[in-house]
């Protein structure tokens, strides 16, 4: 990213956003729009916190995958996972959306075992990928593809789209719904009330959580394998290049 560069308009918001959580560095006139746009202001700042901060390199206002520049504008990050890293990683999420879902997926990567760098990175791809970076918390398609799936457990009329896909990870069918809500430490019975995958955050977070851990997914992500855990949440290998995108974000953002 830099003069003379691609510059796509999420890797600049991305840079934009570090910036400005850097500003005490560096002590630029003021914080940057963070409007994706690759102009002077933005060039001048990154040109300004090279020359300030990483001596004696000659600065060129370009900034390189895995490059000093970027690993020393992440160290202005807080340490592990929380809403300044989910808000450059998620670039389309809104800013609500961020601040009601934080605590429930904190607690559900620290109640399933994500706490590794690693894992955490694949697990924030795939839901990343999965929810549109939290835009859907269903599917929205109305369901009726599912009547009848008996490998789903929908066998009463009108279970295709009372049990759709929901939540971070889209828990899909009566047989999902039913098994989840035996295990979950809420008392929440979502096969009676199967909006409550998607309306109550915690559950939304918890029931991507659940089917992580049931299908044993942390294993392929200390692997860093992620397709296989492509496969294991999408049945094929949809969507892989932007979970490979979100997954080389999240690593930048939590580093080992």
């Amino acid at each position: 990213m830099g003069p003379k560069c691609r510059n796509l308009s999420r890797d600049v918001k991305s840079i934009q956003k570090l910036l400005n959580l850097n500003l005490s560095r560096f002590s630029p006139p003021a914080p940057l729009k963070c409007d994706g746009i690759m102009g002077q202001k933005t060039a001048d700042a990154v040109f300004a916190f090279q020359k300030k901060v990483l001596p004696p390199a000659e600065p060129d206002a370009v900034i390189r995958p895995g490059d000093n520049t970027l690993l020393e504008l992440c160290t202005a990050l807080p340490g592990g996972f929380n809403e300044a890293v989910l808000g450059i990683l998620y670039l389309n999420a809104a800013d609500e959306a961020v601040n009601s879902l934080i605590t429930a997926m904190a607690d559900t990567m620290a109640k399933y075992n994500i706490h590794t760098p690693l894992r955490q990175s694949h697990f924030l791809a795939q839901i990343g990928h999965e929810s549109g970076e939290l835009r859907f918390r269903e599917e929205l398609a109305s369901g009726a593809a599912y009547e009848n799936r008996r490998d789903l457990g929908n066998t009463e009329p009108g279970d295709g789209p009372r049990y759709k896909g929901r939540g971070l990870i889209q828990l899909t069918g009566r047989a999902n719904y039913a098994d989840y809500s035996r295990v979950n430490g809420f008392k929440k019975n979502i096969e009676a009330d199967p909006g409550l995958a998607a309306t109550d955050d915690r559950l939304c977070a918890d029931v991507a959580g659940w089917f992580w851990d049931s299908r044993g997914l942390n294993v392929f992500a200390d692997r860093d394998d992620l397709e296989s855990l492509t496969r294991r949440i999408n049945g094929g290998l949809n969507g892989l290049e932007d979970r490979r995108r979100l997954l080389l974000r999240a690593k930048t953002l939590l580093p080992a």
